[in-house]
């Protein structure tokens, strides 16, 4: 991967995802206390708050990915980031649960706009046997750029004053900002015309397409065992280290960095995508055996098991990652890729959203039986990926042809 992209789209994409991400990462690590400990609300609203947030943009994602390719896509994006410095900024007046969700429900809007612009910004700047590629490097940059501005945000945690959280909050913003004035000197990509006869937003009629985003948003829960499944088993079924958790999440982090890019070579077809799929559903069924064996052992033996299970986990989630990016471009008639990202982004939060409840249940509510019953379940959607590609090309009008694209340096 190289470290400095060439000048042009990429780069610029690159910068602003770089400064993006930072900004989020300072929400990320500073939002629950600045809600529970600032502004007042208690732990269960700050989590209805935030689901019915999600609920919004998974709904409005479609929908903004169609003003996307009608209006184009650069200036949606630039717009929607606009909108969410505002709203980012207008958090430190919040001082009610009513108040936040006056806020956070049009942020959501702005964020599905910003999420479906942006795959739409990427289909139309960049040559199709560079899209895949192209996500893959973004994804490594955001997790150092999250990383960046987690770090940034323990001082303001440290301090703990609302005048800390303010500072935080403020300073996402300014992200959004300058992410959207880097953003601005994209060329502009031309809107494409509303088709003058049949259903406007097609992704919701392209049933192959919305079977696979379910698939991949079942596949996507995975994400919930780094972020809270893993971390309470450690805690409570195993005899584990606590830092442990630490360490693999560092694990989890430099292995996105460093082999996003790598794993994602051979994806920017259809068929090497739903391979990719197929591999990520066995590596996370092998990561979930390792992680339930933990919980049968002791000492170095538990901490090697745990160590080796985040490592698999990893790649599985690499290739899911990259499976997904090479599917939803190329399953998008041309004239749609906005509302096609947009659809795909929803299989994503859908996963986000099941995730809590549903991993937790199965490996620390169950233990042993639930760890492979999910990685048996995971391996059974990689499966079935790709004969619903071939389902999906078969519906196409023209057939796709195809041919591996030349080989990417990375």
């Amino acid at each position: 991967m190289n470290i400095v992209p060439e000048p042009g789209p990429l780069r610029l994409l690159a910068a602003s995802t770089l400064v993006n991400t930072f900004g989020n990462g300072l929400w990320m690590a500073s939002s629950a206390l600045f809600l529970t400990r600032s502004v007042g609300l208690s732990v269960g609203q700050t989590g209805l708050a935030l689901t019915l947030a999600a609920l919004v943009s998974m709904t409005a994602s479609v929908p903004m990915g169609y003003v996307a390719d009608r209006r184009g896509p650069r200036g949606i994006l630039v717009a929607g980031l606009l909108a969410l410095a505002t709203g980012t900024a207008a958090m430190t007046l919040v001082d009610s649960f009513g108040a936040f969700l006056l806020v956070a429900l049009p942020m959501a809007v702005a964020d599905a706009a910003q999420r479906a612009a942006r795959g739409a910004v990427i289909a139309g700047a960049v040559a199709p046997d560079r899209r895949v590629y192209t996500r893959a490097y973004l994804r490594s940059l955001t997790n150092v750029g999250i990383a960046a501005g987690a770090a940034c945000a323990g001082i303001g945690l440290v301090v703990d004053t609302r005048a800390a959280y303010v500072s935080l909050i403020l300073g996402n913003a300014t992200t959004f900002v300058l992410a959207a004035a880097l953003l601005s000197r994209l060329a502009p990509i031309a809107p494409t015309p509303a088709p003058t006869t049949g259903p406007r937003l097609v992704a919701l009629r392209d049933r192959p397409f919305l079977v696979f985003v379910v698939l991949d948003g079942l596949m996507a829960t995975h994400f919930g065992l780094f972020e809270v499944a893993l971390p309470l088993w450690i805690y409570l079924r195993t005899d584990a280290p606590h830092w442990l958790i630490a360490v693999l999440f560092l694990v989890n982090t430099g292995a996105v960095v460093l082999f996003q890019v790598r794993a994602a070579r051979g994806t920017d077809h259809l068929g090497g995508a739903a391979r990719a799929s197929r591999r990520a559903g066995f590596a996370l069924l092998i990561a979930c055996v390792l992680f339930a064996a933990s919980g049968a052992t002791t000492s170095a033996v538990t901490v090697g098991l745990l160590i080796a299970g985040a490592a698999v986990h990893v790649f599985g989630e690499l290739w899911h990652a990259a499976a997904g990016w090479g599917i939803s471009f190329g399953l998008a008639p041309a004239d749609a890729h906005g509302q096609y990202q947009g659809a795909y982004s929803m299989g994503m939060q859908l996963g986000q959203m099941l995730a809590p409840l549903l991993v937790t249940a199965l490996t620390v509510g169950w233990g042993t039986p639930g760890w492979l019953l999910l990685g048996t379940a995971f391996a059974l959607i990689g499966c079935l990926v790709p004969p619903v590609v071939r389902w999906a090309l078969a519906t196409r009008p023209t057939p796709h042809v195809e041919e591996p694209a030349p080989a990417t340096a990375g």
